[in-house]
């Protein structure tokens, strides 16, 4: 739990629990503040998909599995949502389901299973600012990612073909509007969302009318570049980001250009030298005239398919004259000279179980940056001793003691990008909230949304055995702080 000192620095109520009270919406996915009120889109069922669906050469680390899973897929309700909250009336109202579909085997099946993004866009024929929404599908069960639309927040309309023309597309990741185009990455193959065989940036200035530009080549003509995860505007460039397994992410830039091609130049390589263990760059904001790149190993900081890791996240900042300095992470030697952490703190804030840097916002003035914590698995790990020292750490303290007082993501935050300090360590006292998955700063506030696929039952161990009980900790939770 929060102690006093925590919950007073942190200022932070809840405002939806328990996955908007169902528990199968296990991540607040997306954000957005259109017209007045705030929108979350979920994703649902996700650990119960990791166990029916594992990554290719990934086979099953957990016993038991943390949750209920029914024997096939077709007997989860996998149908994704939309959900609003308007500051003047403080309720919740669900205005949108995923429509079904008839899938490849000729069953009905969720058309879309997730809701990744979100932004405010106007294209050519938009008549005002719309609210844009990409999709997350199942291309083994149905057709490839949607991305959605809608000019009043209750009338969401698939305004994209399936994979946006390519159908083994299953995810629509970032959304970025830069140089009056929306610009979005897509990325999956199979049941992999975060890589694709070619990874592409597209851009249109009409999404409604189909109409979509590839602006880089397959990987900025790098085969180890296997997906693009984040984009961020700064400085009138639009930065890149990276999924590079091999080496580390690369960070890539793009002045305005208009209607002529994007003229890209990579700024970072290697994971900022630190190699595989920076993945991905997970994470990008702006602050104080620098953009912030937080770090991550993919399936929560232990890619077993491609064997990096396990290891916690940094963070970076990136001037506009392209130099970078070392925020939080392992001091290194590196082409620009040796670099230390200016926060003093080593990967992870000195954390080992924060597998990523999530997501970062600025709010009044501080920059908060949440994370991915995966201490909650302890209990079920198969083998959690990576390391002799978490052995013993483990044999000490007890997994059940370690998920229960440290479990829960960690959000930290600095209004000088050096001095952090936390606002909760513990998932705002829930341990089940594994991930600060969505963070916005609006007119009305500060809010997050949580990662926590842990309902609506979870594997309890009772003395020599497990047993599955109802969960009232698990499913997505939104918190709001003035």
């Amino acid at each position: 739990m929060l102690n006093p000192d925590d919950k007073r620095q942190a200022g932070f109520e809840r405002i939806a629990t328990g996955g908007f009270g169902d528990p199968h919406n296990s991540y607040a996915h997306s954000m957005a503040w259109f017209q007045n009120s705030l929108y979350v889109g979920t994703s649902r069922d996700l650990l119960a998909l990791l166990k029916l669906f594992p990554p290719r050469g990934d086979p099953a680390a957990m016993s038991p599995w943390p949750v209920r899973v029914p024997q096939s897929v077709e007997d989860l309700d996998l149908r994704a949502e939309i959900w609003h909250w308007s500051p003047a009336t403080k309720r919740w109202e669900r205005v949108y389901v995923s429509p079904l579909i008839v899938g490849r085997n000729q069953r009905n099946v969720a058309r879309d299973i997730g809701y990744r993004g979100m932004a405010l866009y106007q294209g050519r024929s938009d008549p005002i600012p719309a609210l844009y929404v990409s999709g997350i599908s199942s291309v083994s069960r149905g057709t490839g990612a949607r991305l959605l639309r809608s000019l009043d927040g209750r009338t969401f309309t698939a305004v994209s073909q399936p994979g946006l023309g390519n159908p083994e597309i299953s995810t629509l990741r970032a959304l970025v509007p830069f140089d009056g185009y929306l610009f979005i990455a897509p990325a999956g193959a199979g049941t992999t969302w975060n890589t694709t065989r070619k990874a592409v940036i597209l851009r249109s200035s009409d999404p409604v009318g189909g109409r979509w530009e590839v602006v880089c080549p397959p990987g900025f003509g790098d085969r180890t570049n296997t997906g693009i995860f984040e984009m961020q505007v700064f400085n009138g460039f639009l930065y890149a980001g990276t999924f590079n397994n091999a080496f580390g992410y690369q960070i890539w830039k793009t002045p305005s250009t208009g209607r002529r091609p994007c003229s890209w130049k990579k700024v970072i390589e290697r994971g900022a030298y630190r190699g595989s263990k920076n993945e991905i760059a997970m994470s990008m904001r702006v602050f104080n005239n620098a953009l912030y790149v937080g770090s991550g190993i993919q399936n929560g900081g232990y890619d077993r398919t491609h064997h990096v890791g396990p290891g916690a996240s940094e963070l970076i900042r990136l001037h506009p004259d392209d130099t970078w300095d070392l925020v939080v992470g392992d001091p290194r030697r590196t082409p620009q000279g040796h670099k230390s952490p200016v926060s003093g703190m080593r990967p992870g804030f000195s954390n080992f179980f924060n597998g990523y840097f999530w997501r970062m916002v600025e709010h009044k003035g501080w920059l908060y940056l949440g994370t991915f914590d995966w201490s909650v698995f302890l209990p079920y790990a198969r083998s959690p001793a990576m390391f002799p020292w978490l052995k013993g750490y483990i044999n000490w303290s007890g997994a059940w003691n370690i998920a229960e007082q440290q479990g829960g993501f960690k959000l930290w935050r600095t209004n000088d990008g050096s001095r952090w300090f936390p606002v909760t360590l513990t998932g705002f006292g829930n341990p089940y909230n594994y991930g600060a998955r969505t963070m916005i700063s609006t007119p009305a506030g500060m809010f997050v949304g949580t990662a926590n696929p842990f309902g609506p039952e979870v594997a309890t161990q009772l003395a020599r055995r497990w047993v599955y009980v109802p969960n009232p900790r698990g499913g997505a939770e939104v918190w709001h702080a003035p």
